[in-house]
């Protein structure tokens, strides 16, 4: 009725209605753009979808957001039809993108970028709230997307974020979508927060890394999610190319140098050590690394032990505090508080899909890549394409849907 109040209308044209699940949703309006179609691609497989309508979830996790990409040309190609789509953070980046009917614009973009290029799109600022402002990345998807408005999008579209003030999720379904992104995405401690009607947003995988509840209105045929915060028994990195040739290396040492004096001010110089190191990585992720060392450490303390017993006397035996050369491991603060917010998100997580589990489930291992390897755009979309083509075969197969520990 017109005079019924939705959870997230507004009252008096400023403050939100809260919604039943204490969910509250920021959804503002003013003049409307209307926003392409999603591009049609070529399918070339046997259309297993028969037309069946999905609603797809997207979740957190940095630049393993990239297989979002292969994971929705899978289901195009195989003939399923999405028909709504939530998002946090690179989910709702990417959920945003093909929404608005841009995916193929965004993919050419970011498939073309270097390490050298994510660099200079950082748009380093070292402010005691961020890292980064983001605003040179966010011109770009600005560009891209233009002045589209979520109301106006062709299928139902929903970015997460969170309140840092208020301790909520916060849902925009209205508005422009490009602001909605950009709250959806702004990583705590690393991009700055986006202040917007009093409130300060953050990055929704705070409260909720894979956002599938904003789906079951849309009365699909199947409801699917992709976790970028899947486990893998069988570790496996997308190995770090050769970054720079030798004439791109003056140039980035050029711009690490100016900016030195600001990293060294913010979190000592870690994360700029750890984005701009120009040595083939070891293929060990900063958990491996930690292991490996620990597990050396005790081997080390067990000879130790051994050779010592016998002198040992009961009033020196104490329990001995370990440390690690973290500097020597290239371990820093900046992958000491990914570990923590991936450590976060791998639980909530779990919870997500216990309370509302999807019909197809589709992990991308965690340690497929670091959180803040934008340049690996094209291995990751591969990777994408990939672990939706084998949940969808066993899923067609045997309606039998990937497990928290599956593919």
């Amino acid at each position: 009725m017109a005079g019924d109040k939705k959870p997230g209308d507004h009252k008096d044209g400023n403050e939100p209605v809260p919604a039943e699940d204490g969910v509250s949703k920021v959804m503002q309006s003013s003049d409307v753009s209307p926003a392409e179609a999603p591009a049609s691609t070529e399918r070339k497989l046997v259309k297993t979808g028969n037309g069946k309508t999905v609603a797809l979830t997207l979740g957190s996790g940095g630049a393993r957001g990239y297989a979002h990409i292969g994971a929705i040309e899978v289901l195009q190609e195989r003939g399923y039809n999405i028909i709504a789509i939530s998002g946090c953070s690179m989910g709702a980046l990417i959920g945003g993108m093909y929404a608005a009917g841009k995916m193929k614009e965004y993919k050419d973009w970011v498939t073309g970028l270097g390490q050298f290029d994510v660099l200079k799109l950082l748009d380093v600022t070292f402010t005691s709230v961020g890292a980064i402002r983001g605003e040179k990345v966010f011109s770009v998807v600005r560009d891209i997307l233009g002045d589209t408005r979520i109301e106006d999008l062709p299928i139902s579209f929903t970015a997460v974020a969170t309140d840092l003030l208020a301790h909520k999720e916060i849902w925009f379904q209205e508005g422009p979508l490009d602001r909605a992104i950009r709250a959806s995405i702004a990583i705590p401690s690393v991009v700055t927060p986006l202040v917007l009607d009093g409130r300060v947003l953050v990055d929704g995988a705070l409260l909720n890394p894979l956002p599938i509840i904003p789906t079951i209105s849309a009365h699909a045929d199947l409801i699917m999610a992709v976790n970028l915060s899947g486990e893998d028994e069988q570790p496996r990195r997308i190995p770090d190319a050769a970054f720079t040739d030798e004439d791109a290396g003056s140039d980035m040492d050029e711009w690490v140098d100016a900016i030195r004096d600001k990293a060294s001010r913010w979190f000592d110089w870690d994360a700029i050590k750890s984005l701009t190191s120009r040595k083939i990585d070891s293929g060990e992720s900063p958990e491996e690394k930690i292991t490996r060392e620990m597990a050396k450490k005790t081997k080390d303390k067990e000879l130790k032990a051994q050779r010592e017993e016998a002198a040992k006397s009961a009033q020196h035996k104490r329990d001995d505090h370990e440390t690690i050369d973290w500097d020597k491991l290239g371990i820093g603060k900046f992958d000491v508080m990914n570990l923590t917010i991936e450590t976060m998100q791998s639980a909530l997580v779990q919870y997500k899909i216990a309370g509302y589990p999807p019909d197809l489930l589709v992990n991308i291992p965690k340690n497929a890549s670091r959180s803040y390897d934008y340049h690996k755009a094209p291995e990751l979309i591969q990777l994408g394409r990939e672990r939706m083509t084998a949940a969808l075969d066993r899923f067609e197969e045997s309606r039998s849907s990937s497990g928290p520990l599956a593919l």
